[in-house]
């Protein structure tokens, strides 16, 4: 560096010159050019006089990078070239060595079309059950509208369907048409008052679950002994269950009203928030809070402590049974 801030006040200098001017060995400045050269920061001027100058950072990138980089582009075409032609290759490959292949036990498939298509070729294959839990209260009807023509197809060929949602979804009319025209077709549908498991299960081989945390992804399963254990789960979750009722009754929508508001007791009981007691229970926060605030006036609490007091002091129970808890405690 020394001999290069030099040159660059001097200009055009010999390496004995540098050499006294600067005051060192000949051999120093000698292995300091040789580096200079090497990266390109130093050039010959005048031919062979041994004369020599610098030249700016810049210029040296490019006369030592650009030969380095145009070679490299090269290369990567190259590469791009022979990919191209043992990408060729592949399909005869797999058609011999991959046709017959077991699918993997679990399969984490993280691109929404193909857990679609995924879903879409197990229905097509399904001869004897479909199982399926939706959580989340009304389906959305673009996707009730993509999952009614399977569902017929399934149905058509005597597939039994049985299916859970929650409470919530009695209220969504989509949701309600949907149920209504495929248990006419057979499916059986039932709800439950709490937050169930994203599941979809054919013939009892191979299940689709939901992705923790990521809405596009699903694992495909496909071990018999994990999918034991989900049907297991969907059995329980299916006692448990009430039917779907397809006409709208006042008397029911009653009674299923007051399920949802002892379930969310029980959850504000357990000091959940309404955000995730909203999420769990397949509605809106704005409908959780006008159930929390109907609960607070039938308790004649005017405030969350007081609301939370009351209801562990068993004034739910006590409101249920029609008494006045307001003066309580």
């Amino acid at each position: 560096m020394r001999i290069y801030r030099h040159a660059l006040i001097k200009g055009v200098l010999t390496p004995a010159e540098t050499a006294r001017e600067l005051e060192i060995e000949p051999a120093v400045v000698a292995e300091g050019l040789a580096m200079l050269y090497d990266i390109g920061l130093a050039r010959e001027v005048d031919g062979n006089s041994g004369n020599f100058g610098v030249v700016s950072p810049d210029s040296a990138a490019e006369g030592v990078l650009g030969p380095l980089e145009r070679a490299m582009r090269r290369k990567h075409s190259e590469i791009k070239k022979v990919k191209a032609r043992l990408a060729l290759y592949a399909p005869l490959y797999d058609a011999q060595f991959k046709k017959n292949a077991e699918p993997a036990a679990l399969e984490l498939v993280d691109d929404l079309g193909e857990v679609r298509h995924g879903i879409a070729e197990l229905a097509g294959k399904c001869q004897e059950e479909v199982l399926t839990s939706q959580p989340g209260g009304g389906r959305r009807a673009e996707v009730l509208a993509e999952a009614v023509g399977r569902d017929e197809r399934m149905l058509a060929r005597g597939v039994r369907m049985r299916t859970v949602y929650q409470h919530t979804a009695r209220f969504s009319f989509s949701t309600r048409a949907y149920v209504d025209h495929v248990t006419k077709l057979g499916a059986e549908i039932r709800t439950l008052d709490d937050q169930n498991m994203r599941l979809l299960i054919f013939d009892r081989s191979v299940a689709v679950a939901s992705v923790r945390d990521d809405a596009h992804a699903a694992l495909f399963v496909r071990d018999p002994n994990v999918v034991h254990f989900m049907v297991a789960s969907f059995e329980l979750m299916w006692a448990n269950a009430q039917p779907f009722p397809l006409g709208w009754d006042n008397q029911e929508v009653a009674k299923i009203g007051e399920e949802i508001k002892q379930r969310i007791v029980r959850l504000l009981s357990e000091g959940l928030t309404d955000q995730v007691i909203a999420k769990r229970l397949g509605m809106s926060v704005r409908t959780c809070r006008r159930h929390i605030a109907d609960i607070m006036a039938r308790l004649g609490a005017e405030s969350r402590f007081r609301a939370g007091y009351l209801l562990g002091s068993g004034g739910w129970q006590a409101v249920a049974r029609g008494k006045d808890v307001s003066d309580s405690g």
